[in-house]
């Protein structure tokens, strides 16, 4: 295996983590929050997807989708390209409605498009690029560091929904 395709698989198992974690909810499911202070699997889902909208953007030097395709309206959202979760206060959290299962997916969709069009086309040259980043002199190293935040939360969002509807949701 090449280590594009190596990147595709990664990306392409988060999106189906989030795919069966997601099937069948309704709007409240998806909001649903254990505790005030916690993560919905809707907010979850959003900040995975926002987060490779933004680190995408700024590795292909073009306009995130998030504004683009103007997902921030689908979302009911501000068009703030800074905005992807990080930081996010407990009212945030409480405040944050998902407009349901089909726009998640959707946005998600159109990122791991995205995400797939740069990376059949990303080199090892591009991988070594170095970057004016605080937390990743490389590319290599941006992309890592957004596949370890992501793999963490498509779990989050696994493990919410097991806890939500129990025992049997994937089928095993």
């Amino acid at each position: 295996m090449g280590m594009q395709q190596m990147l595709t698989d990664i990306y392409g198992r988060i999106s189906q983590v989030l795919d069966k974690a997601l099937e069948g909810l309704t709007p409240e499911d998806v909001n649903h929050q254990p505790k005030p202070d916690c993560n919905s699997m809707g907010w979850l889902t959003w900040h995975i997807t926002r987060g490779q909208d933004r680190v995408m953007a700024d590795l292909m030097g073009v306009e995130q989708l998030w504004v683009k395709d103007g997902w921030h309206a689908k979302f009911n959202r501000p068009a703030d390209l800074e905005e992807t979760g990080l930081r996010h206060s407990v009212e945030d959290l409480a405040a944050f409605r998902s407009p349901g299962v089909d726009t998640l997916l959707g946005y998600h969709h159109a990122m791991l498009e995205r995400l797939n069009r740069y990376i059949g086309g990303v080199s090892e040259a591009e991988l070594n690029r170095q970057m004016d980043h605080p937390r990743y002199r490389t590319v290599g190293a941006r992309l890592a560091g957004n596949i370890g935040d992501n793999l963490q939360h498509a779990g989050q969002v696994a493990y919410l929904r097991g806890q939500l509807k129990g025992i049997g949701w994937l089928g095993a």
